[in-house]
Protein backbone atom coordinates (compact mmCIF):
# COMPACT_ATOMS: atom_id res chain seq x y z
CA UNK A 1 0.00 0.00 0.00
CA UNK A 2 1.16 4.12 -0.81
CA UNK A 3 2.27 5.76 1.87
CA UNK A 4 -0.92 7.95 2.86
CA UNK A 5 1.74 10.97 2.76
CA UNK A 6 2.38 10.93 -0.83
CA UNK A 7 -1.93 11.17 -1.45
CA UNK A 8 -1.29 14.34 0.96
CA UNK A 9 -2.06 16.26 -2.46
CA UNK A 10 -5.81 14.33 -2.64
CA UNK A 11 -6.57 15.24 0.76
CA UNK A 12 -9.40 18.52 0.12
CA UNK A 13 -11.12 16.78 -2.82
CA UNK A 14 -14.54 16.95 -2.54
CA UNK A 15 -16.45 13.89 -2.39
CA UNK A 16 -19.77 13.05 -2.23
CA UNK A 17 -21.18 10.70 0.37
CA UNK A 18 -24.93 8.80 0.63
CA UNK A 19 -26.10 6.96 2.70
CA UNK A 20 -28.51 4.47 1.15
CA UNK A 21 -31.99 3.62 3.76
CA UNK A 22 -33.08 2.18 1.11
CA UNK A 23 -34.84 1.38 -2.20
CA UNK A 24 -38.86 1.11 -3.06
CA UNK A 25 -40.76 0.97 -6.28
CA UNK A 26 -43.87 3.36 -7.25
CA UNK A 27 -45.90 4.08 -9.96
CA UNK A 28 -46.09 7.38 -11.94
CA UNK A 29 -49.93 7.37 -10.36
CA UNK A 30 -49.21 6.62 -7.06
CA UNK A 31 -46.16 9.56 -7.34
CA UNK A 32 -49.21 11.82 -8.41
CA UNK A 33 -51.17 10.81 -5.46
CA UNK A 34 -48.28 11.86 -2.21
CA UNK A 35 -49.08 13.98 0.24
CA UNK A 36 -47.29 15.15 3.03
CA UNK A 37 -47.69 12.34 5.59
CA UNK A 38 -47.59 9.59 2.95
CA UNK A 39 -45.18 6.82 3.71
CA UNK A 40 -43.37 5.37 1.15
CA UNK A 41 -42.19 1.25 2.02
CA UNK A 42 -38.53 0.40 1.25
CA UNK A 43 -36.79 -2.90 0.95
CA UNK A 44 -34.78 -2.61 4.05
CA UNK A 45 -35.75 -4.11 7.29
CA UNK A 46 -35.56 -2.14 10.77
CA UNK A 47 -32.18 -2.79 12.09
CA UNK A 48 -30.52 -3.69 8.88
CA UNK A 49 -27.39 -1.69 8.32
CA UNK A 50 -27.20 1.29 5.69
CA UNK A 51 -25.12 1.28 3.12
CA UNK A 52 -22.52 4.49 3.14
CA UNK A 53 -21.45 5.36 -1.12
CA UNK A 54 -18.24 7.53 -1.84
CA UNK A 55 -19.47 9.03 -5.13
CA UNK A 56 -22.40 6.15 -5.55
CA UNK A 57 -19.37 3.04 -5.13
CA UNK A 58 -20.28 1.13 -2.12
CA UNK A 59 -17.63 1.79 0.74
CA UNK A 60 -18.95 0.96 4.10
CA UNK A 61 -22.12 -0.54 5.96
CA UNK A 62 -23.54 1.05 9.38
CA UNK A 63 -25.88 2.00 11.53
CA UNK A 64 -27.92 5.33 12.76
CA UNK A 65 -27.00 7.11 15.62
CA UNK A 66 -28.00 10.75 16.57
CA UNK A 67 -25.66 13.44 17.21
CA UNK A 68 -26.72 16.63 19.11
CA UNK A 69 -30.29 16.38 17.17
CA UNK A 70 -28.32 15.31 13.92
CA UNK A 71 -28.75 12.15 12.65
CA UNK A 72 -24.82 10.32 11.83
CA UNK A 73 -23.62 6.85 11.16
CA UNK A 74 -21.37 4.65 13.09
CA UNK A 75 -19.34 2.76 10.67
CA UNK A 76 -19.95 -1.43 11.64
CA UNK A 77 -18.64 -2.74 8.26
CA UNK A 78 -15.64 -1.34 5.72
CA UNK A 79 -15.21 -2.99 1.88
CA UNK A 80 -12.43 -4.43 1.41
CA UNK A 81 -11.40 -2.95 -2.16
CA UNK A 82 -10.15 -5.76 -2.99
CA UNK A 83 -14.23 -6.99 -2.72
CA UNK A 84 -15.49 -3.70 -4.69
Amino acid sequence: MEDVGELSWLHNVPMKVTVELGQGQLSIRDLLLMVQGTVLELDKLAGEPLEVLVNDRLVSRGEVVMINEKYGIRLTDVINPDEK
